[in-house]
């Protein structure tokens, strides 16, 4: 245990000027009571926490936003669109099958799947990777028109293609309308992982480890 500095006592008031003769000698020039190790601690380490932007929106499972996030920067996505295409596929469920055969959160046909290296659909992880890839794929094939490219999600890149925009398709119009309408943007680069980063306006909350 570290014991407190002890002081000379003096029992006579005599003592009194020498004392603080002492005291001024010991404190000044040693430097005694400056030293850091009577200085707060000042030396906490400091660090920085990754967190998600406030404005992209969330699942209501945590985990489940933080593979939507990572996801979307590896594959160069706003993660907004993301969210967007997974709330209008399938509700954030993972287990979602449509009467097409799509499945998962991102809704993937099988052979998309196989396509862009998801061999289990019902995978959270491994759907919203395959499916954040095929539409940075169709992203790209547009450049970047976002209508273009979830039409493409919803019918095949291939009906775009032939209609030269997007299908006559009441669901395919409907899809892409509310998608928009939800996201609030018609364009969109695809970027590399290291542009995303401060594109997506990454928050960085700088922490004081305590008791150091």
């Amino acid at each position: 245990m570290n014991c407190p500095l002890r002081l000379p006592h003096f029992h006579a008031a005599k003592f009194a000027p020498a004392a603080i003769i002492s005291l001024f000698f010991l404190s000044n020039v040693t430097g005694f009571f400056f030293s850091q190790a009577f200085g707060p601690a000042a030396d906490a380490v400091s660090q920085f926490v990754e967190t998600i932007p406030s404005d992209i929106p969330v699942s209501g499972d945590c985990d489940l936003d933080w593979t939507i996030y990572r996801a979307a920067q590896q594959a160069g996505l706003d993660p907004r669109l993301v969210h967007a295409v997974i709330q209008q596929e399938s509700r954030y469920q993972k287990q979602a099958l449509s009467h097409a055969g799509a499945q998962g959160l991102m809704q993937l046909m099988p052979a998309t799947a196989k396509r862009f290296g998801c061999d289990d659909p019902h995978d959270a992880a491994a759907n919203i990777n395959a499916g954040t890839k095929y539409l940075a794929w169709l992203l790209k094939r547009f450049d970047g028109d976002v209508s273009l490219a979830l039409a493409g999600y919803n019918a095949g890149e291939g009906a775009v293609d032939k209609y030269d925009g997007v299908p006559p398709y009441s669901e395919t119009q409907n899809y892409v309308r509310k998608i928009i309408a939800n996201y609030g943007r018609t364009y969109l680069e695809v970027l590399s992982p290291e542009e995303t980063r401060p594109a997506t306006q990454l928050a960085l909350v700088n922490k004081l480890e305590p008791g150091l």
